[in-house]
């Protein structure tokens, strides 16, 4: 049996350092599209896949859907873009988990497999085909 990593040197508050750094280089950006609304045309560029293809990308919708989360409009935000959305949840949980495992001294960090990452990319390239789809219409983001 393997014993528990033990745990880490340092003050808790020396330990928190990397994830707040991450915290605030996450909540600065997000602090000024929370202030300049995206559903407002002129105020952002328009995505060069969306201009050169007429496909929306992954990230199509992105903005609009940080915005509505800002707002806690959590239907509003998968509705500008699911994947966005659910991304963005599962980094506030992964960035509350590395969080509590720092005040506590343990190891942290996130580790995807070969598999784990393929399954991802596909996953990716999935809803950014069937959102450009008739039948993927509803994960289109609107038209602005």
């Amino acid at each position: 049996m393997n014993a528990p990593p033990a745990p880490a040197a340092g003050s808790v508050p020396r330990r928190l350092v990397r994830p707040l750094a991450a915290l605030a280089a996450v909540a600065m950006p997000t602090a000024f599209v929370a202030a300049v609304d995206p559903n407002t045309p002129g105020h952002y560029p328009v995505c060069p896949v969306l201009q050169a293809t007429g496909w929306w990308c992954p990230g199509c919708g992105g903005l609009r859907c940080v915005h509505a989360l800002t707002r806690g409009d959590l239907l509003t935000a998968a509705h500008d873009n699911l994947l966005v959305t659910l991304l963005a949840l599962t980094a506030l949980v992964l960035w509350a988990r590395w969080t509590v495992r720092a005040v506590r001294g343990r190891p942290a960090g996130v580790r995807l497999t070969g598999r784990q990452t393929v399954l991802l990319m596909l996953a990716l390239v999935l809803f950014t085909v069937v959102r450009n789809l008739p039948i993927g219409a509803g994960l289109a983001p609107p038209v602005v």
